[in-house]
C-alpha cells in the first residue's frame, strides 16, 4: 500500500541490525542479548524490527506487557520472549501456551500466578525481578542484611506451576556519569543475593542486569545476558557514545504551502511569532498529534534543501510553519526532515526540556513507518 506522503517515518533496519552487532561486541563472546522491543520497538515498529533482529542474531526478546507479546508471536517471532511488567495472573494458560515467559516481582503475585497456573494445568516460565534501587518493580533488596527477601525469593522459586529460568535487576543511573558508585552498589546487591540464594541450592539459567547503558559503561557486569533497548535505535543512552550508534529513525513531512508575508505578521496560535522582515514561510503537515511537541514552537528547525528553517510561531495540531526566507530552493511538495539530516532528536529532546526516549515513543500511529 503507498505511504501518503503527508508526514512518515522512515525505518533503517540495518541501522537497528548495525546496532546490535555493536551491543553484542561489547559484550564478552556467550553472552546472550535479550533485545528490548517494547513500546512498538520505541515507536519504530515491533514488528519489522523484531524480524530484523531476529536475523540478526537475537536470543531473545523483552515487552513491556501481553499485548506486545502477543503481536510478536503473530509475526511469526519464535524466539523467548520476557514480559518486564506486570500481567494478570489469569492469563497464565496464555503465557504457557505461547511460551513466554514472566516477571515476578513480589511475593503475592507468585503465589496468584502459581494458583493459576496449577488451576490451567500448566507451568509458566518466571524470571525473577530484584529491586536493587530502582525502587519500581522487584523483590526490595537494598540491604544486604536483609534475609527476608532472600527468603521470599526461595519460597517463590518452589511454588507449583513456575519454573525460575531468570533473575534479573535494573539500574537506575548507569547513564549517568555521577551514577559510577550507585550502579555499582545495586551490582553487588544483586551478585551479593545471587550467591546467598546458591548457597541454599536454587541458582537460575539466566541472570541479567545490563540495560543499554550498562552495556556500554559497565561490560564486566553483563553475567549470562544483556537487554539492550534505546541503542538498537542508535539512540545514546549516554551522551558520550552517540557517535558510535546508528540512528534508525527519519521524521519526513512535506512542504503544503509557501508564501510571503509582510513585516508585522503574527504567526500562528497566540501570534507569539511576528515576522520583523519580509519574510518566506511555509506550512508542513506535521504537528503535536503526530508526536512533534508543542514545545519545540519558536525553538527548533527543520531541514529543508539542506539548510536549517526555524519554526515561526507554535506548533500546531496538524501544522507547523517554517521560516524558509533565504532557502531559494523551496518550493510546494519539496520533501522536509524533521527528525535526520542535521536535526537529531538528541537536540529535540533537548530544546523539549525532555529525553530521546520520549520523543521516539511519542511518534503517533497516524505517522505511517516506511522500512529501508
Amino acid at each position: 500500500m503507498p505511504v501518503l506522503k503527508r508526514a512518515w517515518a522512515e525505518i533503517s533496519l540495518d541501522a537497528i541490525k548495525q546496532n546490535f552487532k555493536t551491543a553484542k561486541n561489547a559484550v564478552a563472546p556467550g553472552v546472550r542479548i535479550m533485545s528490548v522491543v517494547k513500546a512498538d520497538a520505541y515507536g519504530h515498529g515491533d514488528a519489522e524490527v523484531a524480524r530484523a533482529l531476529s536475523a540478526a542474531g537475537t536470543d531473545w526478546f523483552a515487552v513491556s506487557n501481553l499485548d506486545e507479546a502477543l503481536r510478536l508471536r503473530e509475526a511469526g517471532i519464535e524466539e523467548p520472549v520476557l514480559i518486564l511488567g506486570y500481567t494478570p495472573p489469569e492469563y497464565a494458560g496464555t503465557l504457557a501456551q505461547s511460551n513466554i515467559s514472566q516477571t515476578v516481582f513480589g511475593a503475592n503475585y507468585a503465589r496468584e500466578l502459581s494458583r493459576e497456573a496449577v488451576k490451567s494445568g500448566v507451568t509458566v516460565n518466571i524470571h525473577i525481578k530484584i529491586d536493587t534501587g530502582m525502587t519500581r518493580l522487584g523483590f526490595v533488596y537494598h540491604d544486604s542484611a536483609d534475609e527476608d527477601a532472600v527468603s521470599s525469593v526461595f519460597e517463590a522459586c518452589a511454588l507449583p506451576g513456575l519454573f525460575p529460568e531468570g533473575i534479573f535487576t535494573h539500574f537506575a543511573r548507569a547513564d549517568e556519569a555521577e551514577g559510577e558508585a550507585f550502579t555499582r552498589l545495586q551490582y553487588g546487591l544483586f551478585t551479593d543475593i545471587l550467591n546467598k540464594l546458591s548457597a541454599k541450592s536454587l541458582s537460575f539459567p539466566l541472570r541479567h542486569c545490563c540495560n543499554s547503558a550498562a552495556i556500554l559503561n559497565y561490560p564486566e557486569m553483563a553475567l549470562d545476558m544483556v537487554r539492550p533497548g534505546i541503542m538498537l535505535y542508535g539512540l545514546a543512552p549516554c551522551a558520550k557514545f552517540g557517535g558510535i550508534l546508528c540512528p534508525a529513525m527519519e521524521i519526513k513531512t512535506v512542504i503544503a504551502l509557501q508564501k510571503t508575508v509582510p513585516p508585522g505578521t503574527p504567526i500562528s496560535y497566540g501570534g507569539t511569532f511576528v515576522t520583523q522582515r519580509e519574510t518566506v514561510l511555509a506550512t508542513v503537515p506535521l504537528g503535536y498529534a503526530d508526536g512533534y511537541p508543542r514545545s519545540l514552537g519558536g525553538r527548533a528547525c527543520m531541514e529543508v534543501a539542506g539548510a536549517r528553517a526555524p519554526i515561526a510561531g507554535r506548533v500546531c495540531m496538524d501544522q507547523t510553519v517554517l521560516d524558509v526566507t533565504g532557502i531559494p530552493e523551496t518550493r510546494e511538495g519539496m520533501t522536509v526532515s524533521a527528525v535526520g539530516g542535521g536535526v537529531t532528536l538528541d537536540e529535540l529532546a533537548s530544546l523539549a526540556g525532555t529525553i530521546n526516549y520520549e520523543l521516539c515513543c511519542a511518534v503517533s500511529k497516524r505517522v505511517p513507518r516506511v522500512y529501508k
